[in-house]
């Protein structure tokens, strides 16, 4: 894997440079565009067997690889929070009974997968495709395992369900048909995130 020297930057340290309050004001500035980016996101549907695949886990990837773990992890806490003050920024809308529903373990394993993979960024891993399609299909692998397990306990709670029929009922809905999508996004970032590395000028890529 691609190793990262003493204060490593990150894209968003790479383009938009600044320190002190400036950084303050860049950091707002990010964290609102990164939200906006999620619930964009979240509306886009492509066309795709067996399901059709937004682009929101695909939008996690890249604020993760591009901010870095403390400011993606900014971003994606603004972004719960907004959804739970009923701004329209999820697929279906917004409201604090999102955090209750079956989506719930989804939301938050965009949270901590967008901390792990921005983390793992600033150790270097979007510098080659391949280091950066491990490092997102990490983070998806986060987000899945995160749903599929509250999703899980949602289907037992709420239907009374066994565990065993609820996890295979959870497998086959919430992690089966997103696999060839998710794959797609994996591969889509790991092309993009090392190309923004090489064409930004030389003495920002350093």
């Amino acid at each position: 894997m691609a190793t990262a020297t003493v204060g490593h930057a990150t894209l968003a340290d790479a383009v938009w440079q600044s320190e002190g309050q400036a950084r303050i004001v860049r950091n707002i500035v990010l964290i609102l565009a990164g939200t906006a980016l999620m619930a964009i996101s979240a509306r886009i549907n492509v066309p795709m067997w067996p399901v059709p695949m937004t682009m929101q886990t695909f939008a996690v990837l890249v604020i993760a690889m591009a901010y870095g773990w403390k400011l993606a992890g900014a971003t994606l806490v603004a972004y719960l929070a907004e959804g739970a003050l009923g701004l329209p920024v999820f697929a279906s809308g917004g409201g604090i009974a999102y955090f209750a529903g079956p989506t719930t373990g989804y939301l938050f394993g965009f949270l901590v997968a967008a901390v792990a993979v921005g983390w793992l960024a600033e150790k270097g891993w979007d510098r080659s495709p391949v280091s950066t399609f491990v490092a997102n299909a990490i983070g998806t692998a986060i987000i899945f395992v995160l749903g599929v397990s509250w999703l899980t306990g949602f289907l037992a709670i709420t239907n009374t369900m066994a565990f065993a029929d609820a996890f295979g009922a959870a497998m086959t809905n919430g992690l089966t048909p997103f696999l060839f999508g998710a794959l797609v996004k994996i591969s889509l970032a790991a092309a993009v995130l090392p190309l923004l590395w090489k064409i930004l000028p030389r003495g920002k890529n350093d």
